[in-house]
């Protein structure tokens, strides 16, 4: 029988939210130190941070079950925001122009955030589980910024890749991706003093501490 954890819930509720709300939040553009961002990187990389917390406590099968239920998620968002813009409005509502411009989401834009999330929290769980095993569970820190600099890579390309390939100049590409990955693991970093003490509180209080040496990497693989 397979072992419940009490923490699992929340962490998964969680980091589902992250990926809605971070998705949502993508349809503004805003200016940072002379970098051009989506809003939703101000949350997004705090979807790496939950996808390292399952993997280093839980292990690489339990992660793999979250992440596909932020896939799906993601698919029904998208299912829905375009079912609610193509409802016609009610006549004396007057916002219709502006729910389109907030929640209209371009078929490649949404094709490039589910392909570049799928992509890249499977690479980031995958390294950080093998990374894990290599250094036989200690210097967590450095296998979780070092799981974060490949999957955000791996997210970031797939992304940019798909939303832009053909609409941009390569230098333009060249940038958004450097200035956006460069971000992202950052993000991860500075988060490191609250991640590590709440991987420990985890592991302590679920009384769990996976090592992923038997494991069927395989993503499309739930059992």
């Amino acid at each position: 029988m397979e072992k419940h954890y009490k923490f699992i819930p929340f962490i998964s509720g969680l980091f589902v939210a992250t990926l809605i709300i971070s998705n949502t939040l993508d349809t503004k553009i805003f200016q940072a130190f002379s970098l051009d961002l989506p809003a939703g990187i101000i949350l997004f990389p705090l979807a790496y941070v939950f996808g390292d917390i399952l993997t280093e406590v839980y292990g690489y099968v339990q992660a793999r079950k979250v992440i596909w239920t932020g896939f799906l998620s993601l698919i029904l968002m998208i299912f829905s925001y375009e079912i609610a813009r193509i409802l016609p409005p009610a006549g004396f509502w007057p916002n219709q122009a502006a729910f389109d411009t907030v929640f209209s989401h371009v078929p490649r834009i949404a094709l490039a955030s589910i392909a570049a999330y799928f992509c890249g929290e499977f690479v980031n769980s995958y390294v950080l589980a093998k990374m894990k095993i290599f250094q036989k569970g200690h210097k967590m820190s450095v296998r979780f910024v070092a799981s974060t600099l490949c999957g955000q890579c791996i997210d970031t390309a797939v992304f940019i890749v798909i939303a832009f390939a053909g609409v941009m100049p390569l230098s333009a590409l060249l940038s958004i991706f450097i200035s956006g990955w460069g971000v992202k693991v950052a993000w991860e970093i500075i988060a490191l003093p609250i991640t590590i003490p709440f991987v420990k509180f985890l592991k302590k209080h679920e009384n769990v501490d996976v090592f992923d040496y038997d494991t069927n990497f395989n993503p499309i693989k739930l059992s």
